[in-house]
């Protein structure tokens, strides 16, 4: 019972060296076997192959190499699967591997159970913040949608705020990143944040060439204050601040996500604003149409307002990009993740 004490919830998030610490295994090669396994995605000790019977039928008796199981799959034709996670204290989180037009498969993983900034415009900020989640809860995520398709790039864009558990998200990356293990290039991760400034700069400190994606939504402080609570502490002017320093420690070019909402942020003096505050930044806008939501009071742009919103853009020589959102019917799309209990789910179902 000692030794179950000292167990870590998963295998994933550990070296090989700390394999055989946390495993007691008597050669180190036994640790690269499994750290190898892992990343093959094995689901249990019984898999690998390479290990003794003995040692396979220790180690399962020893514990279980997850700390989370799929309990939801979701499709939408070939765009989009979605999963719901159920963490190993019960807790309800959701995933998501997104295809785009050019077959590149990208993993869009949760941070946090829940969220506490509370953007007006997002599903998950009506849950409420519950916990954070362990790096082993992040890389499993992975692991359960890298058996739907290979993956290639990840963003940090799902439930919660990735900056807010900057530790586990950074001990994550580092995992994926390992060169012995998954090999993904940092370039090919992005991490999404509302504008939480210490986390920013904690990128920017550690010079971490990961992508940044920041949703701004509005460069109007009044408005930004009322949607995104986030601008109370941290205004548009700090937020600026920090970016700067970010490029000016090596950051590439990062984007403004801006979800558009219906008669509220499209109008030319929003766009005017918004290339007032970009001027002499190196940054492209990224428009996102508002992803329909029961629970919330926006509504979509027609395609006549977004059209005219770009051309305001346009004329303003502002660089952006249109989003063609994926896994909107599926309810995967930027900000439509949200999880309930699993016997609301089944009633839903039912």
């Amino acid at each position: 019972m000692e030794t179950l004490n000292k167990m870590p919830l998963s295998l994933y998030g550990l070296d090989s060296a700390s394999l055989c610490q946390v495993l007691q295994l008597e050669k180190p090669y036994m640790g690269k076997q499994i750290y190898s396994w892992l990343v093959k995605g094995a689901k249990t000790f019984s898999d690998m192959t390479n290990l003794s019977k003995f040692e396979r039928e220790r180690l399962t008796a020893l514990m279980p190499s997850y700390c989370s199981s799929t309990v939801k799959k979701t499709e939408q034709d070939d765009d989009a699967t979605k999963l719901g996670i159920e963490l190993y204290d019960g807790s309800l989180i959701e995933c998501v591997v997104l295809t785009d037009k050019n077959g590149r498969h990208t993993a869009c993983l949760s941070s946090q159970v829940g969220c506490a900034m509370g953007c007006a415009f997002c599903r998950t900020g009506t849950m409420g913040f519950t916990r954070n989640l362990v790096a082993e809860e992040i890389i499993e995520q992975f692991i359960h949608l890298s058996r739907i398709v290979p993956i290639s790039h990840i963003v940090f864009m799902g439930m919660g705020e990735p900056m807010n558990n900057i530790q586990s998200v950074l001990k994550a990356i580092r995992y994926f990143h390992d060169p012995e293990g998954f090999d993904i290039s940092l370039r090919r991760i992005t991490i999404s944040t509302c504008g939480v400034v210490p986390g920013i700069n904690k990128i920017s400190e550690q010079k971490l060439p990961v992508r940044l994606a920041i949703s701004l939504v509005s460069a109007d402080n009044d408005l930004r204050d009322k949607i995104m609570p986030v601008n109370r502490t941290w205004d548009l002017a700090d937020l600026k601040q920090s970016l700067e320093r970010y490029q000016h420690n090596g950051g590439k070019r990062f984007t403004f996500e801006y979800c558009m909402l219906h008669g509220v942020n499209t109008t030319e003096s929003s766009a005017k604003k918004l290339a007032s505050y970009t001027r002499d930044m190196d940054v492209v806008i990224n428009l996102i149409p508002y992803n329909d939501t029961a629970d919330l009071k926006w509504e979509t742009p027609s395609k006549e307002e977004t059209d005219r919103f770009c051309s305001y853009l346009e004329k303003m020589r502002v660089k952006y990009t249109l989003r063609i959102s994926r896994g909107g019917n599926i309810s995967g799309a930027c900000g439509q993740l949200a999880t309930r209990s699993l016997q609301e789910q089944e009633n839903e179902d039912d």
